[in-house]
């Protein structure tokens, strides 16, 4: 994919090949396998192009309602990728899709703990987004 595994991703995939969160066959959240992270643009908009979304986008995580959650590997933070909001109405606009997470493990410790939700978006309307 053209980037390296921060230590988070590195130390899941290693043990997990993706995983779904939650019982049931419409898992709130999907932890994609590593083979089906792809570009944002690509799976969210069906275009390769600057004018789709940002190229340092992938998804990595399947949300309800087709949205996800996004691995932005153009910034780093400490050594690990934060994770963004790919609320599919407001793509690519980072506005709409802001950072939700500064690494996969503040992710994943939220979606755990979330009982199902999206344990951010009461946050994020808090910030008036």
């Amino acid at each position: 994919m053209g980037w390296r595994l921060d230590p988070d991703l590195r130390a899941f995939y290693t043990r997990f090949d993706g995983a779904r969160l939650f019982r049931g066959s419409n898992a709130p959240y999907y932890i994609l396998p590593l083979a089906e992270v792809r570009r944002a643009r690509v799976v969210m908009s069906q275009s390769d192009t600057d004018a789709a979304g940002p190229s340092d986008w992938y998804t990595v995580c399947q949300l309800q309602d087709s949205n996800y959650a996004l691995l932005d590997v153009g910034q780093q933070t400490h050594g690990r990728y934060p994770l963004r909001d790919g609320y599919r109405e407001g793509f690519p606009d980072p506005y709409y899709c802001p950072v939700i997470a500064s690494s996969f493990a503040e992710f994943l410790a939220g979606a755990l703990a979330s009982g199902g939700r999206s344990y951010w978006l009461k946050a994020l309307e808090e910030q008036g987004q």
